[in-house]
């Protein structure tokens, strides 16, 4: 009766509402992480002195204080899936990977550093603990099942804005170089290199800069007779004495012909001439 008549006084609604929210108390175990886009590291002393590394591995957690997970992760939220929650740990994780290879890369090479993923998954797991318990959560384990140098290209990496345009021309000349010596038919495969801290951009000025001389010295000197017939972007650049990237908007432009195989350009010398001649 009493209830009865408390509820005729509020329009048939109870004055005490209250909201129920179960918790799972289990392990949420088998959770996947992975870099979507590369970490920067720096790698001083070796080939363009910056790495960029991918990994990707597994987490797990469980919630340790229920009420403070409700009060930090629902809060005043209507609706809130899992998937959120799981991006928000994995954003968490990712930083303090981030933060932790920056570190370790002052001690240790990159090569030293991709060999660490036991070490580094128990780092990772030390410094975001603090931050799993603020929102009531415990991390039970995270383990780096692998990094490795970035796969991604010159141009994802510049749209990205993690290279400047020096290192953006020394990479796109390098990964040129690299298709036609070893892959006749094109690929990437560019950013291995400055992962593993290959010197790029020395080793390919030089290369050059050696052929060039060694050809003008066994044609007596005569320049015009060293040329090859077919040339590289960086090949006609050294003899027109200019940058690739000038040699790239002279073809761009259809005043300078030459052929596209796979992902690099070839140059012959007749149209080297041609181009010089202005025809």
């Amino acid at each position: 009766m009493l209830t009865s008549l408390v509820g005729k006084l509020f329009g048939d609604r109870t004055p005490f509402p209250a909201e129920v929210y179960f918790v799972s108390m289990r392990e949420f175990s088998d959770e996947k992480w992975g870099t979507p886009q590369p970490i920067i590291v720096k790698n001083p002393g070796v080939g363009l002195g910056i790495a960029l590394l991918q990994g990707f591995g597994t987490f797990s957690f469980q919630v340790n204080d229920p009420q403070q997970f409700v009060a930090q992760i629902v809060g005043v939220t209507s609706s809130l899936s899992s998937a959120d929650i799981e991006a928000r740990l994995r954003a968490m994780l990712l930083s303090k990977l981030a933060d932790l290879l920056g570190e370790t890369a002052k001690k240790s090479n990159v090569m030293e550093l991709i060999g660490l993923t036991e070490e580094l998954s128990a780092a990772v797991r030390a410094k975001a603990q603090d931050d799993f318990l603020a929102i009531g959560l415990l991390l039970k384990s995270f383990y780096v099942a692998n990094l490795k140098p970035s796969d991604k290209s010159a141009e994802e990496l510049r749209s990205m804005g993690m290279l400047d345009m020096q290192t953006y021309s020394q990479l796109q000349a390098a990964d040129a170089m690299r298709d036609a010596a070893n892959n006749p038919n094109g690929g990437a495969g560019l950013t291995a290199g400055i992962g593993a801290g290959m010197s790029i951009g020395s080793v390919m000025s030089g290369t050059l800069q050696n052929m060039q001389q060694n050809q003008y010295s066994q044609q007596g000197g005569n320049y015009a007779a060293a040329t090859p017939d077919v040339m590289t972007l960086e090949e006609a650049a050294q003899i027109l004495k200019v940058s690739a990237e000038d040699v790239m908007s002279a073809i761009s432009a259809g005043e300078l012909k030459a052929r596209k195989i796979g992902s690099a350009y070839r140059i012959s010398k007749e149209a080297l001439n041609s181009y010089l001649r202005g025809e």
